[in-house]
């Protein structure tokens, strides 16, 4: 079986116990380009479609995580910022679902030992519950 480098995964397998945005959704950093008068980076572009990367960090709700698995940050490719669903959990943090999620494995050779670490991508972020069922409630990620 030949599988791409990134697949396919339903947002129940990657957050069995939810998943809360924490912070905003923000556009990511090229590290790679030159950096402005003023220090500042300007905004990576995806290779593949040449739209821009936006980021955001979720707390995974699972309370087995370990502590390097418990932040995990989700990527946009979207002409504009996606706007996150409004928060009425009554949490500080704001509960969401991704539609059209994405996963990449890869090897993490930063600590004592290299270990197997995930990259996130989706195509919306919408409020539990609410995947399909329209643009009101989603903050979509495509053009």
């Amino acid at each position: 079986m030949a599988l791409k480098q990134r697949f396919q995964i339903e947002h129940t397998t990657a957050f069995p116990k939810g998943a809360f945005l924490r912070g905003e959704v923000e556009p990511v950093a090229d590290f790679n380009a030159a950096a402005g008068p003023d220090g500042s980076r300007p905004q990576q572009l995806d290779k593949e479609t040449g739209l821009p990367l936006w980021q955001c960090v979720v707390i995974d709700g699972d309370e087995d995580a370990g502590r390097k698995d418990i932040g995990v940050t989700v990527k946009f490719v979207a002409k504009h910022q996606p706007v996150p669903p409004e928060n009425k959990s009554g949490l500080p943090w704001t509960p969401v679902e991704f539609v059209g999620l994405m996963a990449l494995p890869y090897v993490d050779d930063n600590g004592m030992r290299p270990r197997i670490a995930w990259s996130f991508r989706a195509s919306e972020m919408v409020t539990p519950g609410q995947a399909g069922q329209g643009a009101k409630t989603t903050a979509k990620a495509a053009a």
